[in-house]
């Protein structure tokens, strides 16, 4: 499927038509971002290692009954998509203390929580992405109340599988973000996860493989990216 004209570019992503109403392309950037894009970078290769690792945890997902946006790979940065109307909330589930969470609460890193916490973003740069409830959600319509149930399910148990999987590969999934939308009347996991979206730490050392690299000028970035593609290779 070929595409046709540029609809929306974001911070890491181009989003492309098709000749098809139902599908859409997405272009992976070597772009990145953080802090609400005050801090900017280029992490070579990037593009490539991201749209492969989030194309194996959606067929992953998929497999597992978890209904996902991924259709297929393209080429080395472009992957053919359900075209889902966006809802518009992060949805992060924290497994361990780290990032925000630590920050706001002054807890130190690290400490693996009695049980998964879920928050939910309002999506909007312009906003800093602020946290809402969802009370917020249902009062200012962002989703319907059997919508967030429906998304609230899928993400907790997305939890569950994607600790298990990780775990399979010797990484500690700490914290993750994941995206939803509407494909013909169904909630779909959406956008992609990567180690853009996820907090990956290596069981046993704590070594950090995901975006926290660059967020804290920590080094191997790439090689980084690059060791969670070989292992969802595998």
């Amino acid at each position: 499927m070929q595409k046709t004209e540029k609809i929306y570019e974001g911070k890491t992503k181009i989003v492309y038509a098709t000749e098809s109403p139902d599908y859409v392309i997405h272009y992976f950037k070597d772009e990145t971002t953080c802090f609400n894009a005050a801090k900017r970078g280029v992490i070579e290769h990037k593009g490539f290692m991201n749209s492969h690792i989030s194309a194996k945890i959606f067929e992953y997902l998929e497999s597992k009954g978890i209904p996902t946006h991924h259709v297929r790979i393209l080429n080395d940065r472009e992957v053919l998509v359900k075209k889902a109307q966006m809802i518009p909330l992060e949805v992060i589930i924290r497994n361990v203390t780290a990032g925000s969470l630590c920050r706001i609460f002054r807890l130190p890193e690290g400490r693996r929580l009695p049980c998964p916490i879920l928050e939910y973003c309002y999506k909007d740069d312009s906003m800093s992405d602020p946290i809402v409830n969802e009370y917020h959600i249902r009062a200012l319509q962002f989703a319907t109340d059997s919508d967030v149930e429906i998304i609230k399910n899928y993400a907790f148990k997305i939890n569950v599988l994607l600790t298990e999987y990780f775990l399979t590969l010797h990484l500690d999934l700490i914290d993750f973000k994941v995206e939803f939308g509407k494909f013909k009347d169904r909630i779909i996991l959406a956008d992609e996860i990567s180690p853009d979206t996820c907090r990956l730490w290596e069981v046993g050392t704590g070594e950090k493989f995901d975006k926290d690299r660059f967020r804290r000028d920590l080094g191997n970035i790439e090689e980084a990216y690059q060791e969670v593609l070989s292992r969802v290779s595998r």
